[in-house]
Protein backbone atom coordinates (compact mmCIF):
# COMPACT_ATOMS: atom_id res chain seq x y z
CA UNK A 1 0.00 0.00 0.00
CA UNK A 2 2.56 2.39 0.84
CA UNK A 3 3.52 2.80 -3.07
CA UNK A 4 -0.10 3.73 -3.42
CA UNK A 5 -0.86 8.11 -3.61
CA UNK A 6 -3.33 10.30 -4.22
CA UNK A 7 -2.24 12.91 -7.27
CA UNK A 8 -2.73 15.81 -5.74
CA UNK A 9 -4.41 17.11 -2.72
CA UNK A 10 -7.43 17.35 -4.85
CA UNK A 11 -7.24 14.57 -5.72
CA UNK A 12 -7.59 13.37 -2.20
CA UNK A 13 -10.43 16.01 -1.19
CA UNK A 14 -12.77 14.28 -4.34
CA UNK A 15 -12.07 11.22 -2.90
CA UNK A 16 -13.27 11.96 0.20
CA UNK A 17 -16.34 13.75 -0.86
CA UNK A 18 -16.52 11.05 -3.85
CA UNK A 19 -16.78 8.17 -0.92
CA UNK A 20 -19.31 10.23 0.93
CA UNK A 21 -21.93 11.57 -1.52
CA UNK A 22 -24.14 8.94 -2.75
CA UNK A 23 -27.00 6.64 -2.44
CA UNK A 24 -27.13 7.63 1.21
CA UNK A 25 -27.99 10.90 0.48
CA UNK A 26 -30.16 10.44 -2.33
CA UNK A 27 -31.76 7.23 -1.47
CA UNK A 28 -31.48 6.35 2.28
CA UNK A 29 -31.49 10.24 3.65
CA UNK A 30 -35.12 10.61 2.42
CA UNK A 31 -36.67 7.13 3.08
CA UNK A 32 -35.65 7.89 6.65
CA UNK A 33 -36.59 11.29 7.13
CA UNK A 34 -40.19 10.45 6.12
CA UNK A 35 -40.14 7.56 8.78
CA UNK A 36 -38.43 10.15 11.24
CA UNK A 37 -41.07 12.59 11.17
CA UNK A 38 -38.85 15.12 9.14
CA UNK A 39 -37.38 18.01 10.78
CA UNK A 40 -37.06 16.16 14.10
CA UNK A 41 -34.75 13.35 12.19
CA UNK A 42 -32.66 15.84 10.22
CA UNK A 43 -31.98 18.31 13.06
CA UNK A 44 -30.59 15.47 14.99
CA UNK A 45 -28.52 14.12 12.03
CA UNK A 46 -26.57 17.53 11.32
CA UNK A 47 -25.70 17.30 14.80
CA UNK A 48 -24.15 13.84 14.62
CA UNK A 49 -23.03 15.22 11.20
CA UNK A 50 -20.99 18.22 12.94
CA UNK A 51 -20.13 16.66 16.95
CA UNK A 52 -19.35 13.20 15.68
CA UNK A 53 -18.81 13.41 11.82
CA UNK A 54 -16.08 16.05 12.12
CA UNK A 55 -13.73 14.90 14.79
CA UNK A 56 -14.30 11.05 13.31
CA UNK A 57 -13.11 11.87 9.65
CA UNK A 58 -10.18 13.63 11.04
CA UNK A 59 -9.37 10.94 13.11
CA UNK A 60 -9.54 8.47 10.54
CA UNK A 61 -7.20 10.33 8.02
CA UNK A 62 -4.66 10.78 11.10
CA UNK A 63 -4.40 7.04 11.86
CA UNK A 64 -4.61 6.18 7.83
CA UNK A 65 -1.79 9.15 6.65
CA UNK A 66 0.54 8.19 9.71
CA UNK A 67 0.31 4.28 9.77
CA UNK A 68 0.61 4.05 5.50
CA UNK A 69 -0.68 0.54 6.30
CA UNK A 70 -4.63 -0.98 5.25
CA UNK A 71 -7.25 0.08 7.61
CA UNK A 72 -7.09 -3.66 8.93
CA UNK A 73 -3.62 -3.13 10.34
CA UNK A 74 -3.24 0.45 11.09
CA UNK A 75 -3.33 0.80 14.76
CA UNK A 76 -1.83 -1.95 15.49
CA UNK A 77 1.29 -0.78 13.50
CA UNK A 78 0.96 3.05 15.47
CA UNK A 79 0.74 0.88 18.80
CA UNK A 80 3.82 -1.16 18.34
CA UNK A 81 5.72 2.10 17.97
CA UNK A 82 4.98 2.96 21.60
CA UNK A 83 5.36 -0.38 22.94
CA UNK A 84 1.87 -1.65 22.86
CA UNK A 85 -0.31 -4.48 22.11
CA UNK A 86 -0.54 -5.04 18.37
CA UNK A 87 -4.36 -5.98 19.80
CA UNK A 88 -5.43 -2.38 18.52
CA UNK A 89 -5.40 -3.57 15.84
CA UNK A 90 -9.32 -4.35 16.49
CA UNK A 91 -9.97 -0.43 15.84
CA UNK A 92 -9.26 -1.31 11.70
CA UNK A 93 -11.45 -4.05 12.09
CA UNK A 94 -14.91 -3.39 13.06
CA UNK A 95 -15.19 -0.31 10.28
CA UNK A 96 -14.17 -2.66 7.30
CA UNK A 97 -16.52 -5.68 8.26
CA UNK A 98 -19.29 -2.76 8.40
CA UNK A 99 -18.35 -1.25 5.77
CA UNK A 100 -18.27 -4.51 3.65
CA UNK A 101 -22.11 -5.29 5.14
CA UNK A 102 -23.03 -2.28 3.52
CA UNK A 103 -21.89 -2.37 0.39
CA UNK A 104 -23.38 -5.97 0.26
CA UNK A 105 -27.11 -4.28 0.23
CA UNK A 106 -25.92 -1.06 -1.07
CA UNK A 107 -24.86 -2.92 -4.31
CA UNK A 108 -28.86 -4.69 -4.63
CA UNK A 109 -30.10 -1.01 -4.50
CA UNK A 110 -27.06 0.47 -6.73
CA UNK A 111 -28.20 -2.39 -8.87
CA UNK A 112 -31.89 -1.56 -9.29
CA UNK A 113 -30.53 1.76 -10.08
CA UNK A 114 -28.99 0.37 -13.10
CA UNK A 115 -32.14 -1.34 -14.32
CA UNK A 116 -34.28 1.46 -13.80
CA UNK A 117 -31.51 3.57 -16.22
CA UNK A 118 -31.68 0.84 -18.74
CA UNK A 119 -35.70 0.55 -18.40
CA UNK A 120 -36.17 4.56 -19.29
CA UNK A 121 -32.99 4.36 -22.04
CA UNK A 122 -34.66 2.11 -24.07
CA UNK A 123 -38.32 3.11 -23.83
CA UNK A 124 -39.68 0.55 -21.68
CA UNK A 125 -40.86 2.39 -18.50
CA UNK A 126 -44.45 3.10 -19.72
CA UNK A 127 -46.43 5.61 -18.44
CA UNK A 128 -48.77 4.98 -15.30
CA UNK A 129 -49.74 6.38 -12.23
CA UNK A 130 -48.43 5.62 -8.55
CA UNK A 131 -50.08 2.02 -8.68
CA UNK A 132 -48.56 0.80 -11.34
CA UNK A 133 -44.93 2.15 -10.39
CA UNK A 134 -45.58 0.64 -7.38
CA UNK A 135 -46.49 -2.97 -9.15
CA UNK A 136 -43.08 -2.61 -11.20
CA UNK A 137 -40.81 -1.93 -8.82
CA UNK A 138 -41.98 -4.93 -6.82
CA UNK A 139 -42.50 -7.10 -9.63
CA UNK A 140 -39.06 -6.24 -10.32
CA UNK A 141 -37.13 -6.57 -6.79
CA UNK A 142 -38.89 -9.88 -5.94
CA UNK A 143 -37.47 -11.81 -9.02
CA UNK A 144 -34.33 -12.80 -7.28
CA UNK A 145 -32.45 -13.92 -10.46
CA UNK A 146 -32.59 -10.37 -12.34
CA UNK A 147 -31.81 -8.46 -9.49
CA UNK A 148 -28.57 -10.37 -8.59
CA UNK A 149 -27.79 -10.20 -12.36
CA UNK A 150 -28.30 -6.37 -12.12
CA UNK A 151 -26.16 -6.28 -8.96
CA UNK A 152 -23.05 -8.43 -10.81
CA UNK A 153 -22.93 -5.64 -13.54
CA UNK A 154 -22.68 -3.04 -11.42
CA UNK A 155 -19.92 -5.28 -9.41
CA UNK A 156 -18.61 -5.86 -12.52
CA UNK A 157 -18.15 -1.86 -13.62
CA UNK A 158 -16.58 -1.28 -9.80
CA UNK A 159 -14.26 -4.04 -10.22
CA UNK A 160 -12.75 -2.81 -13.41
CA UNK A 161 -12.35 0.84 -12.16
CA UNK A 162 -10.54 -0.67 -9.07
CA UNK A 163 -7.70 -3.06 -10.67
CA UNK A 164 -6.78 0.34 -12.58
CA UNK A 165 -5.43 1.83 -9.49
CA UNK A 166 -5.87 4.60 -7.12
CA UNK A 167 -5.02 7.22 -9.53
CA UNK A 168 -6.42 5.99 -13.00
CA UNK A 169 -9.81 4.46 -11.54
CA UNK A 170 -10.77 5.51 -8.57
CA UNK A 171 -8.98 9.37 -8.31
CA UNK A 172 -10.27 9.61 -12.36
CA UNK A 173 -13.96 7.94 -11.67
CA UNK A 174 -14.03 11.14 -8.80
CA UNK A 175 -13.07 14.01 -10.62
CA UNK A 176 -16.54 13.68 -13.07
CA UNK A 177 -19.10 12.35 -11.81
CA UNK A 178 -20.09 14.78 -8.88
CA UNK A 179 -20.47 17.59 -11.41
CA UNK A 180 -22.86 15.72 -13.36
CA UNK A 181 -25.04 14.42 -10.66
CA UNK A 182 -25.06 18.07 -9.11
CA UNK A 183 -26.60 19.29 -12.10
CA UNK A 184 -29.36 16.48 -12.30
CA UNK A 185 -30.16 17.10 -9.33
CA UNK A 186 -30.82 21.25 -9.66
CA UNK A 187 -32.68 19.97 -12.73
CA UNK A 188 -35.25 17.90 -10.49
CA UNK A 189 -35.73 20.45 -7.36
CA UNK A 190 -36.40 23.23 -10.21
CA UNK A 191 -39.07 20.64 -11.40
CA UNK A 192 -40.46 19.21 -7.76
CA UNK A 193 -41.00 23.32 -6.95
CA UNK A 194 -42.61 24.31 -9.92
CA UNK A 195 -44.93 20.89 -9.94
CA UNK A 196 -44.91 19.18 -5.98
CA UNK A 197 -46.99 20.13 -3.33
CA UNK A 198 -44.54 22.46 -1.93
CA UNK A 199 -45.97 23.73 1.30
CA UNK A 200 -46.48 20.60 2.63
CA UNK A 201 -43.62 18.66 1.64
CA UNK A 202 -41.24 21.82 2.58
CA UNK A 203 -43.13 21.93 6.34
CA UNK A 204 -43.13 18.37 6.66
CA UNK A 205 -39.49 18.31 6.49
CA UNK A 206 -37.90 21.86 7.42
CA UNK A 207 -41.00 23.39 10.34
CA UNK A 208 -39.15 23.66 13.30
CA UNK A 209 -40.97 20.33 15.19
CA UNK A 210 -38.99 18.65 17.90
CA UNK A 211 -42.33 16.53 19.43
CA UNK A 212 -41.59 13.79 16.96
CA UNK A 213 -37.93 13.21 18.57
CA UNK A 214 -38.01 9.53 20.13
CA UNK A 215 -35.12 7.25 21.13
CA UNK A 216 -35.67 5.39 17.68
CA UNK A 217 -35.21 8.77 15.42
CA UNK A 218 -32.12 9.29 17.51
CA UNK A 219 -30.56 6.16 16.68
CA UNK A 220 -31.61 6.02 13.23
CA UNK A 221 -30.29 9.67 12.34
CA UNK A 222 -27.10 8.88 13.80
CA UNK A 223 -26.37 5.58 12.35
CA UNK A 224 -27.56 7.86 8.68
CA UNK A 225 -24.59 10.02 9.53
CA UNK A 226 -22.11 7.20 10.16
CA UNK A 227 -23.95 5.89 7.16
CA UNK A 228 -23.78 9.36 4.58
CA UNK A 229 -19.99 10.08 6.03
CA UNK A 230 -18.46 7.27 5.18
CA UNK A 231 -17.01 7.14 8.71
CA UNK A 232 -15.91 3.57 10.65
CA UNK A 233 -15.89 1.65 7.51
CA UNK A 234 -12.20 2.19 6.75
CA UNK A 235 -12.82 4.32 3.94
CA UNK A 236 -11.17 7.28 5.49
CA UNK A 237 -7.97 5.22 6.80
CA UNK A 238 -7.17 3.39 3.80
CA UNK A 239 -7.72 6.93 1.94
CA UNK A 240 -5.80 8.76 4.73
CA UNK A 241 -3.04 6.54 3.73
CA UNK A 242 -2.85 7.65 0.08
CA UNK A 243 -2.96 11.18 1.21
CA UNK A 244 0.06 13.55 0.50
CA UNK A 245 1.76 14.38 4.15
CA UNK A 246 1.01 17.93 4.71
CA UNK A 247 -2.92 17.90 3.19
CA UNK A 248 -4.65 20.21 5.58
CA UNK A 249 -7.31 18.01 7.20
CA UNK A 250 -10.35 21.09 8.32
CA UNK A 251 -10.56 22.19 4.53
CA UNK A 252 -10.98 18.27 3.66
CA UNK A 253 -13.53 17.68 6.56
CA UNK A 254 -15.71 20.37 5.56
CA UNK A 255 -15.75 19.81 1.82
CA UNK A 256 -17.39 16.21 3.27
CA UNK A 257 -19.53 17.34 5.86
CA UNK A 258 -20.85 20.48 3.36
CA UNK A 259 -21.79 18.12 0.21
CA UNK A 260 -23.20 15.69 2.21
CA UNK A 261 -25.37 18.53 3.85
CA UNK A 262 -25.99 20.02 0.35
CA UNK A 263 -26.88 17.11 -1.56
CA UNK A 264 -28.99 15.31 1.21
CA UNK A 265 -31.24 18.94 1.72
CA UNK A 266 -31.82 18.88 -2.58
CA UNK A 267 -32.71 15.30 -2.34
CA UNK A 268 -35.29 16.19 0.35
CA UNK A 269 -36.30 19.05 -1.39
CA UNK A 270 -36.59 16.59 -4.89
CA UNK A 271 -38.70 13.44 -2.87
CA UNK A 272 -41.21 14.92 -0.30
CA UNK A 273 -43.12 17.99 -2.49
CA UNK A 274 -43.75 15.08 -5.15
CA UNK A 275 -44.45 12.52 -2.18
CA UNK A 276 -47.43 15.00 -1.13
CA UNK A 277 -48.06 15.73 -4.36
CA UNK A 278 -48.92 12.09 -5.78
CA UNK A 279 -50.48 11.06 -1.99
CA UNK A 280 -47.85 8.96 -1.00
CA UNK A 281 -46.67 7.72 2.19
CA UNK A 282 -43.34 10.10 3.84
CA UNK A 283 -42.40 6.84 5.38
CA UNK A 284 -42.70 4.90 2.30
CA UNK A 285 -39.50 2.96 2.72
CA UNK A 286 -36.72 1.77 0.91
CA UNK A 287 -38.70 1.79 -2.40
CA UNK A 288 -39.14 5.97 -1.88
CA UNK A 289 -37.19 7.14 -4.38
CA UNK A 290 -38.55 3.94 -6.67
CA UNK A 291 -41.41 5.05 -6.44
CA UNK A 292 -41.88 8.98 -6.84
CA UNK A 293 -39.54 9.69 -9.32
CA UNK A 294 -40.62 7.16 -12.22
CA UNK A 295 -43.92 9.21 -11.83
CA UNK A 296 -42.73 12.18 -12.47
CA UNK A 297 -40.63 11.43 -15.28
CA UNK A 298 -43.21 9.83 -16.80
CA UNK A 299 -45.68 13.42 -16.72
CA UNK A 300 -42.71 15.38 -17.40
CA UNK A 301 -42.07 16.49 -21.17
CA UNK A 302 -38.54 14.92 -21.48
CA UNK A 303 -39.28 12.41 -19.04
CA UNK A 304 -37.77 9.66 -20.96
CA UNK A 305 -34.31 11.25 -21.14
CA UNK A 306 -34.51 12.87 -18.12
CA UNK A 307 -34.94 9.57 -16.26
CA UNK A 308 -32.61 7.97 -17.97
CA UNK A 309 -29.88 10.77 -16.99
CA UNK A 310 -30.93 10.63 -13.31
CA UNK A 311 -31.08 6.89 -12.53
CA UNK A 312 -27.80 6.83 -14.81
CA UNK A 313 -26.30 9.25 -12.23
CA UNK A 314 -27.36 7.37 -9.53
CA UNK A 315 -25.28 5.17 -10.61
CA UNK A 316 -22.60 6.91 -10.61
CA UNK A 317 -23.71 8.18 -6.80
CA UNK A 318 -23.20 4.45 -6.12
CA UNK A 319 -19.93 4.15 -8.07
CA UNK A 320 -17.41 6.10 -6.00
CA UNK A 321 -19.18 5.42 -2.50
CA UNK A 322 -18.97 0.90 -3.71
CA UNK A 323 -15.19 1.89 -5.02
CA UNK A 324 -14.03 3.53 -1.34
CA UNK A 325 -15.70 0.70 0.41
CA UNK A 326 -13.86 -1.99 -1.38
CA UNK A 327 -11.18 -0.37 -1.42
CA UNK A 328 -9.87 -1.23 2.80
CA UNK A 329 -10.24 -4.98 1.67
CA UNK A 330 -8.68 -5.03 -1.99
CA UNK A 331 -5.55 -2.92 0.14
CA UNK A 332 -5.59 -5.25 2.64
CA UNK A 333 -5.67 -8.63 0.31
CA UNK A 334 -2.90 -6.86 -1.59
CA UNK A 335 -0.52 -5.92 1.75
CA UNK A 336 -1.45 -9.31 3.55
CA UNK A 337 -1.65 -11.75 1.03
CA UNK A 338 0.55 -9.83 -1.69
CA UNK A 339 -2.00 -10.48 -4.14
CA UNK A 340 -1.94 -8.46 -7.07
CA UNK A 341 -4.27 -5.29 -7.73
CA UNK A 342 -6.63 -6.81 -10.12
CA UNK A 343 -7.10 -10.57 -8.68
CA UNK A 344 -7.56 -7.92 -4.72
CA UNK A 345 -10.24 -6.56 -6.82
CA UNK A 346 -11.74 -9.48 -8.04
CA UNK A 347 -11.85 -11.32 -4.74
CA UNK A 348 -13.35 -8.79 -2.39
CA UNK A 349 -15.94 -7.62 -4.99
CA UNK A 350 -17.24 -11.57 -6.35
CA UNK A 351 -17.36 -12.83 -2.07
CA UNK A 352 -19.24 -9.24 -1.17
CA UNK A 353 -21.66 -10.14 -3.93
CA UNK A 354 -22.24 -13.73 -3.02
CA UNK A 355 -22.74 -12.11 0.52
CA UNK A 356 -25.17 -9.88 -1.14
CA UNK A 357 -27.74 -12.51 -1.77
CA UNK A 358 -28.80 -12.40 1.01
CA UNK A 359 -30.69 -9.18 1.12
CA UNK A 360 -31.30 -9.86 -2.85
CA UNK A 361 -33.43 -12.55 -1.65
CA UNK A 362 -34.86 -10.83 1.17
CA UNK A 363 -36.80 -8.77 -1.51
CA UNK A 364 -37.63 -12.04 -3.24
CA UNK A 365 -38.55 -15.31 -1.77
CA UNK A 366 -37.59 -15.11 1.53
CA UNK A 367 -38.83 -11.84 2.22
CA UNK A 368 -41.04 -13.20 5.09
CA UNK A 369 -38.06 -15.19 6.58
CA UNK A 370 -37.17 -13.68 9.90
CA UNK A 371 -34.30 -15.83 11.13
CA UNK A 372 -34.42 -14.14 14.36
CA UNK A 373 -37.67 -13.75 14.96
CA UNK A 374 -36.43 -15.35 18.85
CA UNK A 375 -34.96 -11.93 19.81
CA UNK A 376 -37.31 -9.31 20.27
CA UNK A 377 -35.09 -6.53 18.94
CA UNK A 378 -34.93 -8.40 15.62
CA UNK A 379 -38.29 -10.31 15.75
CA UNK A 380 -39.45 -8.38 12.80
CA UNK A 381 -36.29 -8.14 10.56
CA UNK A 382 -35.63 -9.96 7.41
CA UNK A 383 -32.18 -10.73 6.54
CA UNK A 384 -31.45 -7.57 4.61
CA UNK A 385 -32.62 -5.75 8.02
CA UNK A 386 -30.62 -7.34 10.20
CA UNK A 387 -27.49 -6.64 7.69
CA UNK A 388 -28.69 -3.27 7.86
CA UNK A 389 -29.10 -3.22 11.43
CA UNK A 390 -26.10 -4.62 12.54
CA UNK A 391 -23.67 -2.73 10.25
CA UNK A 392 -25.14 0.62 10.82
CA UNK A 393 -26.71 0.73 13.86
CA UNK A 394 -24.00 -1.46 15.95
CA UNK A 395 -21.09 -2.10 14.07
CA UNK A 396 -20.07 1.17 12.72
CA UNK A 397 -20.79 3.05 16.23
CA UNK A 398 -18.92 0.46 17.55
CA UNK A 399 -16.38 1.48 14.91
CA UNK A 400 -16.32 5.11 16.16
CA UNK A 401 -15.73 4.64 19.94
CA UNK A 402 -12.69 2.45 18.91
CA UNK A 403 -11.34 4.71 17.14
CA UNK A 404 -12.50 7.40 19.65
CA UNK A 405 -10.59 5.81 22.71
CA UNK A 406 -7.74 4.99 20.85
CA UNK A 407 -6.34 8.30 19.61
CA UNK A 408 -8.03 10.25 22.31
CA UNK A 409 -6.92 8.11 25.48
CA UNK A 410 -4.14 5.32 23.91
CA UNK A 411 -2.45 7.65 22.10
CA UNK A 412 -3.61 11.62 23.02
CA UNK A 413 -0.29 13.92 23.40
CA UNK A 414 2.05 11.17 20.91
CA UNK A 415 -0.28 12.17 18.15
CA UNK A 416 2.79 14.47 16.74
CA UNK A 417 1.50 17.90 15.53
CA UNK A 418 2.01 17.60 12.11
CA UNK A 419 -0.20 14.44 11.82
CA UNK A 420 -3.16 17.50 12.50
CA UNK A 421 -1.86 19.29 9.76
CA UNK A 422 -3.95 22.41 9.02
CA UNK A 423 -5.64 22.60 12.48
CA UNK A 424 -4.51 25.14 14.63
CA UNK A 425 -3.91 24.75 18.01
CA UNK A 426 -6.61 25.59 19.53
CA UNK A 427 -8.65 22.96 17.30
CA UNK A 428 -6.42 20.24 18.24
CA UNK A 429 -7.36 20.60 21.76
CA UNK A 430 -10.73 20.43 20.77
CA UNK A 431 -10.78 17.57 18.86
CA UNK A 432 -8.76 15.65 21.47
CA UNK A 433 -11.75 17.05 24.08
CA UNK A 434 -14.09 15.14 21.38
CA UNK A 435 -12.01 12.50 20.87
CA UNK A 436 -11.77 11.49 24.34
CA UNK A 437 -15.60 12.73 25.65
CA UNK A 438 -18.03 13.68 23.16
CA UNK A 439 -17.74 11.16 20.33
CA UNK A 440 -17.41 8.33 23.11
CA UNK A 441 -20.71 9.31 25.91
CA UNK A 442 -22.65 10.30 22.45
CA UNK A 443 -21.61 6.33 21.03
CA UNK A 444 -22.84 4.68 24.35
CA UNK A 445 -25.51 6.45 24.30
CA UNK A 446 -26.66 5.51 20.34
CA UNK A 447 -25.21 1.88 21.37
CA UNK A 448 -27.59 1.04 24.36
CA UNK A 449 -30.55 2.81 22.61
CA UNK A 450 -30.16 0.54 19.69
CA UNK A 451 -29.90 -2.23 22.01
CA UNK A 452 -33.07 -1.39 23.85
CA UNK A 453 -35.56 -0.35 21.44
Amino acid sequence: MSSQRWSTDLGFLLGAVGAAVGLGSIWRFPYLTGAGGGFAFIAVFVVACLAFGAPMLIGEAVIGRWARTSPQTAAGTIAARFGFSRRWNIVGWTGPVAGYLVTSYYTMIAGWVLAYAWLFLTGQYARGGVADTAARFHAMTSDSRSASLWQLGFFALVTYVSARGVNRGVEFANRWRAPALLAILLVLVAYSLATGDVAKGLHFAFAPDLSRLTPRVLLDAAGQAFYALGICVGVMMVYGGYMPAGEPLGRSVVAVIGSILLVSALATIVIFPLVFHYGLNPAGGPELVFQVLPVAFAEMPGGRIVGTLFFALLVLAAFTPTLALMEPWVSWLMERLRMRRAVAACVACGSCWLVGQASVLSFGAAADWKPLAAIPRFAAMNLFGIVDFVSSNLLMPLSTLLVSVFLGWRLGARVPDEEYSGLSAGQRRLLVFALRYLCPLGIIVILVVGLAG
